[in-house]
């Protein structure tokens, strides 16, 4: 039994050092406990939720790993499906306060993109930047295939909350991490594909995220990234590698397994959690 729960320590608590590995997965738990979205992850089920492998550069091992780490858990109820980021920086800012601007273009952000039927068509994409600002948006196909985003969609009942262990755009203090908390309804992405929401037990979506990070610097007090979108001088750091500079290819996304709750199950993350 000990090794059982070795193997299963070492396969979703990674502690980064883990080597690459191709198409991620992840066992999302149902909670069955209250979460309440505050980005400060102290709930029950959080506590007990392990954390990802931690994000590597979109092109996998062509690449060096990120400067700065991020991992991820996930949950889910009846009612939600629940994502949390933790992202470290010791410069946290932030510039687009307006809803379903675009975000990653003008500053870092946490990106969530859901295809639940796995077929690379109407899938989810969901930003959010460290003042908490957020774009979501439905993808009828991806873009190399003539794809339109589709911005004037909204998840009607998304919730999200950002917590900073630092201070937002203060250049002069060095910063340690920032927390995304996201809570996703059914409700309100059920109409993008013809599966079950929320899933069955063992349902398992393509799914990835994606942080974009831009180097800076700082003119008359304040931050400035160096460069423009599309000059590629971002940074693209993913869960799960796509071996190329495009997200939009649900085909290499990774696979999130959606688990009904067990009592044995729930021991099993009690023990890991510790």
């Amino acid at each position: 039994m000990l090794l059982g729960l070795l193997f299963i320590s070492n396969l979703f608590n990674s502690d980064c050092t883990d080597a690459e590995k191709s198409f991620r997965g992840y066992l999302a738990h149902e909670s069955k406990s209250e979460i309440t979205i505050d980005g400060k992850l102290d709930d029950l089920s959080w506590r007990k939720a392990l954390w990802s492998d931690c994000f590597v550069d979109i092109e996998g091992s062509l690449q060096p790993n990120p400067k700065y780490k991020t991992r991820l858990k996930m949950l889910w109820d009846e009612n939600y499906f629940y994502i949390a980021a933790l992202m470290e920086d010791p410069h946290i800012w932030a510039v687009s306060t307006e809803r379903d601007s675009y975000i990653w273009q003008n500053e870092g952000d946490f990106e969530v993109f859901i295809d639940p039927d796995s077929n690379s068509l109407d899938y989810i994409e969901i930003e959010i930047n460290a003042m908490g600002t957020e774009w979501d948006l439905l993808m009828d196909k991806p873009y190399s295939e003539g794809g339109v985003n589709d911005d004037s969609w909204d998840i009607q009942g998304l919730k999200s909350a950002v917590t900073i262990d630092g201070t937002l755009n203060n250049p002069e203090d060095i910063d340690k991490k920032w927390i995304v908390e996201i809570a996703i309804p059914w409700k309100g992405i059920n109409q993008t594909a013809n599966v079950s929401m929320p899933p069955k037990n063992n349902d398992s979506w393509r799914i990835n995220f994606s942080r974009v990070w831009w180097d800076h610097e700082v003119i008359d007090g304040r931050y400035v990234k160096i460069g423009e979108a599309f000059e590629g001088l971002e940074s693209n750091w993913v869960w799960s590698a796509q071996g190329v500079i495009n997200m939009h290819d649900p085909s290499l996304w990774g696979f999130v397994t959606f688990k009904k709750f067990e009592k044995s199950q729930n021991r099993i993350l009690d023990f890991l959690s510790r």
